[in-house]
């Protein structure tokens, strides 16, 4: 081999073993980061969470239920759409208000219940029960675009939060 191509073989090398290094490097950094935004900042005491985000026995049982307003006599699409926009409105405010519980909730498999009741009356019961523990509430209404009334309350959400406090406040529902 002559002097150039040892050169041009040795700078290649040289060249992909920094290629691999600084890509080792960026993604090691960039994965932290994005678990610990994933997951909130800190946890309330402070200190850094599970680095390992594996959902553990010490980390409590979470879950969400979804509350079916039943006289409203939805098609089974009609629910299907409101329990999602409940889900949602659940997750964005458990986001603002404790993401490290959410956070919990997400990694043991996001656990989800659908059950149902039998009155509007009996979901701004549930809501306000929700609320008085300390768990996230909100009521879901139509806009009346398909097959109901406008303002009809049609889902209720409850938690994400310990299933022990949910289950205070839903767990008497029978499942949809």
């Amino acid at each position: 081999m002559n002097k150039d191509m040892m050169n041009t073989i040795t700078t290649l090398f040289l060249g992909v073993g920094v290629g691999v290094f600084v890509g080792w490097f960026v993604r090691g950094r960039l994965s932290r980061n994005f678990s610990r935004l994933s997951r909130g900042s800190t946890k309330k005491n402070g200190s850094e969470g599970d680095e390992a985000g594996e959902c553990s026995a010490d980390s409590g049982e979470y879950k969400l239920v979804l509350v079916v307003n039943n006289e409203l006599k939805m098609g089974k699409g009609k629910v299907a759409a409101q329990c999602a926009h409940a889900a949602v409105s659940a997750v964005h405010r458990l986001s603002l208000k404790d993401p490290d519980m959410l956070y919990q909730w997400h990694i043991c498999g996001q656990p989800k219940v659908v059950v149902k009741t039998e009155s509007a009356q009996s979901l701004r019961q549930l809501a306000d029960k929700a609320r008085s523990l300390g768990l996230a509430a909100s009521i879901i209404r139509d806009a009346g675009r398909t097959q109901i009334a406008p303002g009809s309350q049609t889902v209720l959400g409850v938690g994400p939060g310990p299933e022990q406090l949910v289950n205070e406040v839903t767990g008497h529902l029978k499942l949809f």
